[in-house]
């Protein structure tokens, strides 16, 4: 079975009730967030969250057996939560199904809360692209299998190449971050196509260096693929990508906000995982063997 991590805040889901609110399952993809879960408790927190009526009110044995998973994977669940158990956790869930909720009147918003709406009309922008999802899984498929697979971004957008690099190195086998011009980053590029690389992944928000566009048509110029993560389509130059995945940036703050870039790069994060789901869930669970092992987190947060 493909690994799954839990549905996002926001995202729509299959469901056996449709009168359960949207914001009724954010409320509760927002809960199972706040705590780390390995990827088996992760495949129940996904169930909880696209069945609440049915999930929330099965046994710990019934909705094992919904999801595949031991009884002690859902038990584990509700005390890595916090909970003394799975019955504890049901509790809160069915308080979060049941409760009365209002619209909340949209007049008088500061700016704060007018960036923050910038930010979902932008991710609902997002939404409406991937109503069409096969590009953005062939595009996983095509990284996935890239190796090693370069990431590119300079400047502010290193964040996003840092961020995506980061996740991207625990199911991929050879990761290869770029986040400077100069003379060695072209060295990169090169020595990865040697190595065998196929495709270089850039993210150019909100501003275009000269030398990250350079780069990207140096790679095209080796033979790379490269797709692009951008949020002004038209300005970028059309010779240093075979893919551009446009994505809205919020700029109504004195520096721009880039929630939507970053689920994208998540989202991007999935489509690899499910392009080679063995793959993926043995990596993550060898990370976590390793990870235990060192003792490298504060107990709890593991």
């Amino acid at each position: 079975m493909p690994f799954q991590p839990i549905v996002g805040v926001g995202s729509a889901a299959d469901s056996d009730d449709d009168n359960i609110s949207v914001a009724c399952r954010d409320e509760m993809a927002l809960l199972f967030s706040r705590h780390w879960i390995s990827p088996t408790q992760r495949r129940v927190a996904r169930y909880l969250i696209d069945h609440p009526l049915d999930g929330t009110f099965l046994s710990s044995v019934e909705l094992a057996a919904k999801v595949g998973v031991s009884q002690a994977t859902v038990t584990r669940l509700g005390t890595a939560m916090g909970y003394g158990g799975f019955s504890e956790l049901q509790v809160k869930l069915r308080a979060i199904v049941h409760r009365p909720r209002s619209l909340r009147s949209s007049r008088h918003r500061n700016k704060f809360q007018a960036a923050i709406h910038a930010e979902l009309r932008n991710l609902d922008v997002l939404d409406g692209w991937l109503e069409d999802s096969s590009t953005l899984s062939v595009l996983g498929r095509e990284l996935a299998q890239s190796s090693p697979l370069l990431v590119v971004g300079v400047r502010l957008a290193a964040f996003l190449a840092n961020y995506f690099s980061y996740c991207a190195a625990k199911i991929h086998p050879d990761i290869r971050l770029v986040t400077s011009g100069g003379s060695l980053s072209f060295d990169k590029i090169s020595q990865g196509r040697q190595a065998g690389a196929s495709w270089v992944l850039g993210f150019l928000v909100p501003r275009y260096p000269r030398e990250v566009v350079t780069l990207l048509e140096y790679a095209r110029n080796l033979g790379y693929k490269v797709a692009v993560v951008s949020d002004r389509a038209a300005e970028v130059p059309n010779y240093c990508y075979d893919l551009l995945l446009p994505v809205p940036v919020a700029r109504r703050l004195v520096f721009d906000s880039h929630a939507a870039p970053l689920v994208l790069a998540n989202l991007l994060l999935e489509a690899m995982s499910d392009a080679d789901p063995a793959r993926t869930l043995h990596r993550l669970e060898e990370n976590e063997r390793v990870a235990a092992e060192r003792d490298v987190f504060l107990h709890g947060s593991a």
